[in-house]
């Protein structure tokens, strides 16, 4: 092993303290690569060293102008908002370059989460609404009856579901959801909710209509609130602004009950507990092994699962009523997780 004078080694060390890497310090001093190497062992051993590569062709700057472009809606996604950089600053900038350094500052992309569209009138229905109720108490909201349809199919679902797999892993039963073109088959359910637990609930027949839903109001919430011992002049009633809803038989019925209606905004199924409700049921059907056989055995077994929902289901969703209403007024009427 060659040994260095120590003005050499000296040379070295202030190299190296300047930053250069010892590629660049080799082609300068004519030392060897391990020489050079062995003098940082030796007198600094601490010091950082530089990472290899090319210099990245993103500087944080644009990365975040990159994120600006997103915050303001001129751009979806890493290939619009690389294609606009690179026209800004005439080099090409690769979208899997532009997602990596978002990967860095804590972006990640995910699937665009659908909900009803908002319109001015809708943003501002909605927080008043979130106003006006702001201070209720939980003993407010124990009165509330939330109410709701939904379509529950026999054969999967309409929304997206995820599985993990490996890479390179060929299709397999596990990772494929079957689809049928016909005789997949779906029900129409209509139910409701309180502090004391689930309702009766109610397979709908053919198209939902007023005289249709004046039937289950008289039928399946009336024998609900008797049997919750509930005065029917004591709760509150929730609905959409669904137009059979909404209809003068509707109004009428409940104006000859005596039962007061909660003002409710529209497109606004994130302020109703119920729709975690359905989402709660549907995860039950989804742990059979095997697929209902036909509509008829779907409803067999949602009758089952509907009966075994532990009113603490309901009390939970409830509970979130105080943090859906701050959710509404922190996005002045605009979306919220929920």
């Amino acid at each position: 092993m060659k040994k260095i004078s120590a003005a050499q080694s000296t040379l070295i060390l202030s190299l190296l303290h300047s930053g250069l890497s010892e590629a660049k310090i080799q082609k300068k001093t004519g030392h060897s690569l391990s020489t050079i190497s062995r003098v940082r062992s030796k007198h600094c051993p601490d010091l950082p060293r530089q990472k290899g590569g090319h210099p990245s062709k993103l500087s944080p700057s644009q990365v975040v102008y990159a994120t600006r472009l997103f915050h303001r809606g001129k751009a979806e996604n890493a290939v619009q908002a690389a294609k606009i950089i690179s026209n800004m600053n005439s080099q090409t900038i690769s979208a899997t370059t532009l997602r990596r350094k978002l990967k860095g500052f804590g972006w990640k992309a995910v699937v665009k989460k659908k909900c009803p569209q908002l319109k001015p009138r809708h943003r501002q229905a909605r927080l008043q609404f979130a106003e006006r109720y702001k201070e209720w108490t939980m003993e407010d909201w124990k009165r509330v009856i939330w109410s709701d349809e939904t379509k529950i199919n026999r054969l999967g679902s309409d929304g997206k579901r995820y599985v993990w797999k490996q890479a390179g892993e060929s299709l397999s039963d596990r990772l494929v959801e079957g689809t049928v073109k016909f005789g997949g088959g779906n029900l129409m359910l209509w139910g409701c909710m309180g502090w004391e637990g689930i309702s009766y609930a109610c397979r709908i027949e053919g198209k939902m209509d007023g005289e249709l839903y004046e039937l289950i109001l008289g039928d399946e919430l009336m024998n609900s609130l008797e049997y919750w011992d509930k005065d029917r002049s004591a709760i509150v009633f929730q609905q959409d602004n669904d137009p059979k809803h909404t209809c003068k038989r509707a109004k009428k019925w409940f104006k000859d009950q005596g039962m007061e209606v909660l003002s409710w905004p529209a497109q606004s199924p994130d302020l109703n507990p119920i729709e975690h409700l359905w989402y709660y049921l549907k995860q039950r059907l989804r742990e059979y092994e095997e697929p209902a056989g036909g509509v008829e055995e779907l409803w067999r077994r949602t009758e089952v699962e509907w009966e075994k929902i532990p009113k603490e289901v309901c009390q939970k969703l409830i509970e979130s009523m105080p943090r859906r209403i701050a959710a509404v007024i922190r996005a002045k009427g605009g979306y919220t997780k929920y």
